[in-house]
């Protein structure tokens, strides 16, 4: 197997005689004409050997290479040894674009992307250094420049020799690398500065809108506010309970109950909350008075000349009052800048509740008696109506008609038992067959004597005079009268056990006031709360400024949006 010889190849430098060594140079090192032209171009203009580039004795086979077109520059091949070392380096295809792009933007002309890569090489640039786009447009601009030199200037920018007699230093231009950081050291310092004038701002902002008014709050409570003594006091509204019917009766006990002193506890707490008690505490101990002293500093201080709305305002804010509807506690807290008067306008609220609650439960006990009283008047009334009657009916007549009924009915028996013993002798008698005359007329006399005499016994029985009724009327109209007093002294009776009920059930139902806890003057102020007070003017004051700032950022928002 026999191998087929490689063809020879040559350096060759082809000099026209027009061109200078410049141009030369010039023609060399520009990467566009280089990569763009044929060593063996079409002006068939014959070659000049010169120097150590002077060809070989073998001519012959110069000139068949020549014809056969096997025969390449140096640069070339020096440019394919280049692409070939870049290929194997093993690229990918996003640093090849990468490369591409910015040899592009560098205003080379490559025919592939690894010739992109050598071109960028040889001009000194990174082709995969990350490079701001500034970087990339000012050498763009440079790059398009030099490329097409504006013919009015006068002056041809062309890539000059590096004189070897000279020693070459180092630029004072930095690397775009060092020009980034130097870059993002800037912004990294703007944004610094920014932020510290934010920060500036912000705390002037604070300092403006929540400590200075929550300073100010604080010296106020610290050293201007006048201190209050308070006074503590509780009491409770206990009702009656226990005792009931029977001989015994009164009270059981007093126990609590807050179910049955609900109502009333809640109106006495209306009631000592109200103005008619400040009124009242005002006509009885001075309270507008106590509270427009000069001795109070201006905040707290009452207007001698303030109206009644502006002193229930006061009223309200020192006066304090809590039910405990758990207990039934009512708990009462009075401030004042005087100890002593403190205690005393408890002591005159405790005095007015109990007389509340004494008006109450009189209502009460009277409403649950009254029926009663009224029921047992009526039966008095009927009773002594019955028992009037009964004594005109008895002075009218015979004062026992009964008893004279039954004398009546006596006698009438007694006549008819005479009178029919003289008849059954009468008829004896006059069965004979001679009677006796003069016995006959003696019975026949008796007969109608003791005939007239029952006759006038019944007619004083059952028939009535002009004057009177008869008896047996008289006495149906007594017995009547008679029932009538009996059934007014039972309906009498009732009333009164019906009325003794309700007064006990009255007494259930009265109402008492019990103090639990005396009012004691205190020794040390309660008020102001110098550090709870300034903490809350500072919550205060930092929620209202949170609230405007985020309106303030929200219609800024809205506005630029």
């Amino acid at each position: 197997m026999t191998t087929k010889p490689k063809a020879r190849r040559f350096r060759i430098r082809r000099t026209t005689p027009h061109a200078a060594p410049a141009a030369q140079g010039a023609q060399a090192d520009t990467p566009e004409q280089g990569s763009q032209t044929h060593p063996l171009d079409s002006q068939h203009v014959p070659p000049r050997w010169t120097g150590a580039d002077a060809p070989d004795p073998d001519a012959e086979s110069i000139e068949e290479a020549l014809r056969e077109g096997e025969v390449s520059s140096a640069r070339e091949m020096s440019a394919s040894q280049n692409i070939d070392e870049i290929r194997k380096e093993g690229l990918t295809g996003r640093q090849l674009r990468m490369a591409r792009r910015m040899a592009q933007k560098h205003g080379l002309a490559p025919t592939s992307d690894f010739d992109a890569v050598r071109l960028l090489r040889a001009r000194g640039v990174d082709p995969f250094q990350r490079s701001n786009i500034v970087e990339l447009v000012s050498s763009g601009q440079s790059a398009q420049a030099n490329a097409h030199p504006d013919p009015a200037a006068g002056k041809v920018q062309l890539p000059q020799t590096v004189q070897t007699g000279k020693v070459a230093l180092p630029t004072t231009e930095s690397s775009p690398a060092d020009r980034r950081a130097r870059e993002i050291q800037s912004i990294q310092r703007d944004i610094a500065a920014r932020r510290r004038r934010k920060l500036l701002l912000l705390l002037s902002r604070l300092a403006a809108f929540v400590f200075l008014p929550t300073l100010i709050a604080g010296y106020y409570f610290y050293a201007i506010a006048t201190p209050m003594y308070s006074t503590k006091s509780e009491f409770l509204i206990l009702t009656a309970d226990g005792g009931g019917g029977g001989g015994g009766g009164g009270l059981g006990g007093l126990l609590p109950s807050q179910f049955a002193t609900g109502q009333d506890s809640i109106a006495t707490q209306s009631y000592l909350q109200s103005k008619d008690a400040m009124l009242r505490l005002d006509r009885d101990v001075g309270f507008r008075a106590h509270f427009s002293q000069d001795s109070i500093d201006p905040i707290q201080r009452l207007d001698p000349d303030a109206s009644n709305e502006a002193a229930y305002k006061v009223y309200k804010k020192y006066v304090k009052l809590g039910y405990d509807p758990t207990e039934g506690v009512i708990r009462m807290e009075l401030a004042t800048a005087d100890p002593e008067i403190s205690q005393v306008f408890s002591e005159k609220l405790i005095d007015y509740a109990e007389e509340r609650v004494d008006e109450l439960s009189q209502e009460k006990r009277q409403d649950a008696v009254k029926t009663a009283e009224e029921s047992l008047q009526d039966a008095k009334d009927e009773r002594r109506a019955a028992q009037r009657r009964l004594v005109e009916l008895q002075e009218s007549s015979i004062l026992d008609p009964e008893g004279e009924v039954a004398n009546i009915r006596q006698l009438i028996g007694n006549v008819e038992v005479q009178l029919q013993e003289k008849q059954i002798a009468l008829q004896t008698l006059m069965g004979n067959a001679r009677p006796n005359q003069a016995r006959v007329d003696a019975l026949g006399s008796e007969i109608a004597i003791l005939q007239s005499e029952l006759d006038k016994q019944n007619a004083r029985l059952n028939q009535a005079t002009e004057t009177s009724t008869s008896l047996a009327s008289q006495a149906a109209e007594i017995q009547m009268a008679q029932a009538d007093l009996a059934t007014a002294d039972m309906v009498l009776q009732a009333a009164l056990e019906t009325k003794r009920a309700s007064e006990i059930e009255a007494n259930k139902q009265v109402r008492y006031l019990t103090v639990s806890v005396q009012p004691v003057a205190s020794q040390d102020p309660s008020y102001p709360r110098s550090f709870e007070n300034t903490l809350l003017a500072f919550l205060i004051f930092a929620g209202i400024y949170l609230l405007l700032s985020l309106t303030a950022s929200v219609l800024r928002e809205q506005v630029s949006s």
